[in-house]
């Protein structure tokens, strides 16, 4: 049964950071194999692990994809800055768009930083211009990505 117990700040022993690191290198690891780099039983593997995630520290497990192997060889950050009262549509319509993979609220000028990827410049057109009604864009091409999505840096 989930815990659902949110933790600011949770305190991680050296066994805890041994198997962060560890499902951030292999997600799909057995129990079996974390328990023997933990130097525990698979048992107590699987409850540091069902504890990590009842606090909010793992929230989940996912398979990284590669976007241009999917067809989608146009990356871009789209930054978003809402009209005068169109902030909650905005935000609505962000979520809507399939194409936008993630989306951070942000400080400064723009609200929204939104990451898409599609197949054509034609495509990225297209999502642009649903939200251009609604507020202002500026969008970057992606390049390269020197630094692929990573773990935050915990102590």
């Amino acid at each position: 049964m989930k815990n659902n117990r949110r933790i600011a700040g949770a305190n991680l022993d050296p066994v805890d950071r041994q198997l962060l690191a560890t499902l951030t290198d292999n997600a799909r690891i057995s129990l079996a194999d974390l328990g023997r780099v933990l130097g525990m039983s698979p048992q107590s593997a699987a409850d540091r692990l069902r504890r990590l995630e009842d606090v909010g520290v793992i929230q989940g497990f996912t398979a990284r994809l590669d976007p241009a192997a999917l067809g989608l060889a146009v990356g871009a950050y789209i930054r978003v800055r809402p009209a005068m009262g169109e902030l909650p549509r905005v935000t609505a319509l962000l979520a809507d768009i399939p194409e936008i993979i993630e989306c951070d609220r942000i400080t400064g000028e723009d609200c929204f930083m939104a990451k898409v990827f599609v197949a054509r410049i034609e495509d990225l057109e297209r999502v642009i211009d649903r939200l251009i009604p609604y507020a202002q864009t500026n969008t970057s091409i992606i390049q390269s990505s020197p630094v692929m999505r990573r773990a935050p840096k915990y102590s």
